[in-house]
C-alpha cells in the first residue's frame, strides 16, 4: 500500500518536475513507524528517505508531493552535512526550511510549513540562503523575538519540525563526508542530465548545483602546449563533412575534412598510497586532457590493471583498487596493444621502475608527491 502512494508521488514528480523524480528513483527508501512524519537518513555512504507510512498514507495528494520535495531539497541543498557546524540546530533547522520552501507551491506545503511570511517583523530576503537566513535569526533571537521565541518553544513539542534522523550525519570524519557528498552529487548529476534529455532543462535552484558540481579547476599544466609536441604524429583520423562547401572532384555532393587525433593511454595509479586529493587532482587533469581534443582511454592499476575504458566526461570515474604499486602491467598493455599515440601515467611515483617503458611514457606526479628520478622517459610534477 505505501509502495503504491510513493510510486503514485514519483509519477507526479517525473511529469511535473522531471528533475526530482528522477532523483527520488536513484534514492534508497525505506519505512520507519519509529519515525514521526518523514527525513533523510544515512544509508552507508549514501542518504536514503525514511518515511513513517502511517503519516505518509494520512497526507493529501498535494501534501505528499510537497514532503517528498521538501526531503529531496534538503539533501540536493547539502544540509545533511553542514548542520553540525552551526551551533544552534534548531535555528538551523528553521532557517534550512525557509530556504528550501520557496521553491515548493503554496499548495503543496502543509500546515505550518515554514515560509519567509512566518516572521513578517524580520523583513526576510527572498531565496538568500540557508547561511543568511541562520545569521537573521540568530540576531532576532538575541534580540528576544517574540514571534520567534514562540516558535522555537512550539518546536520542542512538535514532531512536524523533527529533524533527528540528521543526526546520523554528524561526528562523520573527514572522508566519510567526501564519500557521502561525492553520492550524492553523483545522484544529482544523473538526475540533471536525465531531466535535460526528457524536458530540456533543471529547475533554477539546481542549476548552480549541477554547474558547480560540473566545475573543472584550472589545469595545473599546459597540457595543449606540452602533447603538441609530445604526442607526435596521429594514428587516428576520421573525415567531417563541410555544409558550405563543395567537393571539387564530385559534384555536388559536400566538401570533406580531413582531421587526426591521438588516442591517449592516461593510466592512473590507484594504490592505497595515493590518497582522495590525488585523485581528485589527477581526474580534474583527465578533463583537461580529454579537452585538447584527443581521444583518451584510461586504465588503473594498483598491482594489476582493474578497469579499462574510454573516457566520457559526462561520467564519473569510479576508482578500483587500492592495493600496492606497480608499474609493469600498464607498460605491458601499452607494448601489447599498439592502438595508443602516447602514455601518460598519473601517479605518486612510489613504486620501481617497470622494464620496457616506451618513449614517449609521461609521468605525472601529483602536487604532494616527490618526482621518482628512477622512471624511464619524462617527468613533471603538477603544482
Amino acid at each position: 500500500m505505501i509502495q503504491e502512494l510513493l510510486s503514485k508521488t514519483v509519477k507526479n514528480l517525473i511529469f511535473k518536475e522531471p528533475f526530482y523524480g528522477l532523483f527520488l528513483s536513484g534514492l534508497n527508501k525505506v519505512y520507519d513507524e519509529n519515525i514521526p512524519t518523514a527525513g533523510v537518513s544515512k544509508n552507508n555512504i549514501n542518504a536514503q528517505l525514511t518515511i513513517n507510512p502511517k503519516f505518509f498514507s494520512s497526507l493529501s495528494k498535494e501534501h505528499k508531493y510537497g514532503l517528498i520535495k521538501h526531503e529531496l531539497l534538503h539533501i540536493a541543498f547539502g544540509h545533511l552535512l553542514v548542520r553540525e557546524s552551526y551551533d544552534d540546530h534548531k535555528l538551523f533547522n528553521i532557517a534550512a526550511d525557509l530556504e528550501i520552501n520557496q521553491y515548493i507551491d503554496f499548495e503543496n506545503l502543509p500546515e505550518g510549513g515554514l515560509l519567509l511570511s512566518t516572521f513578517p517583523n524580520l523583513n526576510l530576503p527572498v531565496k538568500a540562503g540557508t547561511k543568511t537566513y541562520y545569521k537573521l535569526l540568530k540576531q532576532a533571537q538575541d534580540q528576544e523575538d517574540e514571534n520567534l521565541l514562540d516558535l522555537l518553544e512550539k518546536m520542542d513539542g512538535s514532531t512536524q519540525y523533527d529533524h533527528s534522523t540528521w543526526e546520523e550525519f554528524e561526528n562523520l570524519n573527514e572522508s566519510e563526508k567526501k564519500l557521502i557528498q561525492k553520492q550524492i552529487e553523483h545522484q544529482i548529476k544523473e538526475a540533471a542530465i536525465e531531466a535535460k534529455k526528457s524536458c530540456g532543462s533543471i529547475p533554477g535552484e539546481i542549476e548552480h548545483i549541477f554547474e558547480k558540481i560540473n566545475k573543472l579547476e584550472p589545469e595545473k599544466f599546459n597540457w595543449k602546449g606540452y602533447l603538441r609536441r609530445f604526442v607526435g604524429k596521429s594514428n587516428i583520423s576520421y573525415t567531417k563533412k563541410l555544409r558550405r562547401k563543395y567537393n571539387k572532384r564530385y559534384t555536388g555532393n559536400p566538401g570533406l575534412k580531413i582531421k587526426f587525433k591521438s588516442h591517449i593511454l592516461v593510466a592512473i595509479d590507484t594504490s592505497a598510497s595515493v590518497n582522495d586529493d590525488d585523485l581528485k587532482e589527477f581526474i580534474n587533469e583527465i578533463h583537461h586532457i580529454y579537452k585538447t581534443g584527443n581521444k583518451v582511454t584510461i586504465i588503473q592499476c594498483d598491482t594489476q590493471i582493474n578497469d579499462i575504458s574510454v573516457f566520457n566526461p559526462k561520467n564519473n570515474i569510479s576508482i578500483k583498487g587500492r592495493g600496492g604499486t606497480v608499474f609493469q602491467p600498464v607498460i605491458d598493455h601499452y607494448n601489447a596493444s599498439k592502438i595508443y599515440t602516447c602514455l601518460i601515467y598519473l601517479t605518486d611515483g612510489e613504486a620501481y621502475a617497470p622494464t620496457n617503458c616506451p618513449h614517449n611514457t609521461l609521468w605525472v606526479h601529483s602536487t604532494q608527491s616527490n618526482i621518482n628520478e628512477s622512471l624511464p622517459g619524462f617527468k613533471i610534477k603538477l603544482n
